[in-house]
C-alpha cells in the first residue's frame, strides 16, 4: 500500500512539473509578409501532362504568384479548395493573366496530372515528393508526410504579400481574402 502511495505522489509530482507543462502553441513556420520567397526547383504538372522543365521561382519574376500548399488529391478538403480556385479562376486569379497558381502536394507529378485533366484545373501543379518545397516554405518538417495547407501570395517582385497559414478551404473569408491580396499584389506592380 505504501508502495501505492509513493507512485501516485511521484506521478503527481512528475506532472506538475514545468518541463511537463503544456507549452503554448508555436508560431506557424515559413517565411513571413515582406520576405523574399524561398527559391526552388521541382517538377510540375498540369491538365496536358508533366511539364518537360522544372517549375522554379526565378523563373516566375514579374508575376504575382499564388503558393497553395496542400496535403493530398482527392481528398475532400483538398478537392473542395482546388474545385474552388477553378470555379473562381477568372475571378480570384485574373484568369490566369499574370498571376501564376501553384498547387503543391507531396503526390507524384502523374496523380497531379490525372487529377487535373478529370477536374480540368487551368492551373499547375508542383510535385513536391521529398518536400523540399514545403520545408522551405514551412508547410513540411523533416518528419512530415504531408503538407500543410498553407498559402503565400507573391508580388511580381518576389516579396511574399499575404500568407495563410492554414487556409480554411470551407470557409468563404478565405476566398474573399485570397482574392483581395492577388488583387493587392498585382497591383502594386502595375498588373491588374
Amino acid at each position: 500500500m505504501n508502495k501505492r502511495i509513493v507512485t501516485v505522489a511521484a506521478l503527481t509530482a512528475l506532472i506538475a512539473t514545468p518541463a511537463l507543462a503544456q507549452q503554448p502553441a508555436q508560431a506557424p513556420a515559413g517565411p513571413g509578409v515582406g520576405e523574399i520567397a524561398p527559391d526552388f526547383s521541382a517538377t510540375g504538372a498540369t491538365k496536358d501532362g508533366t511539364l518537360p522543365a522544372p517549375i522554379t521561382m526565378a523563373s516566375l519574376k514579374g508575376k504575382t504568384v499564388v503558393l497553395a500548399f496542400f496535403p493530398r488529391a482527392r481528398t475532400g478538403g483538398c478537392t473542395a479548395q482546388m474545385t474552388a480556385y477553378r470555379d473562381q479562376y477568372p475571378t480570384l486569379f485574373n484568369g490566369g493573366k499574370d498571376v501564376v497558381v501553384l498547387g503543391i502536394s507531396n503526390d507524384a507529378d502523374t496523380t497531379l496530372t490525372n487529377w487535373a485533366k478529370e477536374q480540368n484545373f487551368p492551373f499547375q501543379f508542383v510535385s513536391d515528393k521529398d518536400g523540399a518545397v514545403g520545408r522551405k516554405y514551412g508547410a513540411m518538417t523533416e518528419t512530415s508526410r504531408s503538407a500543410r495547407r498553407y498559402l503565400y501570395v507573391i508580388a511580381p517582385d518576389g516579396k511574399i504579400t499575404y500568407t495563410a497559414k492554414q487556409f480554411m478551404p470551407f470557409a468563404p473569408q478565405s476566398y474573399t481574402d485570397l482574392g483581395e491580396a492577388v488583387k493587392k499584389a498585382s497591383a502594386a506592380h502595375g498588373h491588374e
